[in-house]
């Protein structure tokens, strides 16, 4: 892993658009569809308090700070459809709304409990 990495460092890429995923492996689920053509934040994981999982122990501060140069305009939440996920996803959106980024999140076509790289092309293509 490079930082940034190669889809970051692609200058064909829209630099308005960051999708948030917990780990590496999702980018490679959603960008095997084709269908994004924005850039990627890793949280490394996600909020769990069963777990001890606290946001200041994944990348937010990180990705707060990706936000500081003004040109990120929409945050495509991709977070599992997991209890953890959703719980990481309202967080951000609680965080990030009040910046006056736009947040969305991806639609629901995907099945409570899927993890973002076991689903198939077609479910991700029409959730983006």
């Amino acid at each position: 892993e490079s930082d940034p990495c190669p889809i970051c460092q692609n200058g064909q890429r829209d630099v308005t658009q960051v999708c948030i995923v917990e780990q590496p492996q999702d980018i490679l689920a959603l960008e095997h569809t084709g269908a994004y053509k924005g850039l990627y934040h890793v949280l490394h994981g996600a909020i769990s308090p069963t777990e001890g999982i606290g946001a200041d122990n994944i990348r937010i501060k990180e990705l707060l700070a990706r936000f500081q140069n003004n040109t990120v305009k929409e945050v495509i939440l991709a977070t599992n459809t997991n209890l953890e996920g959703e719980q990481t996803a309202m967080y951000l959106s609680r965080v990030i709304t009040p910046l006056g980024i736009k947040v969305t999140r991806l639609a629901r076509g995907l099945p409570f409990g899927t993890e973002l790289e076991y689903a198939d092309d077609m479910t991700l293509t029409r959730a983006l």
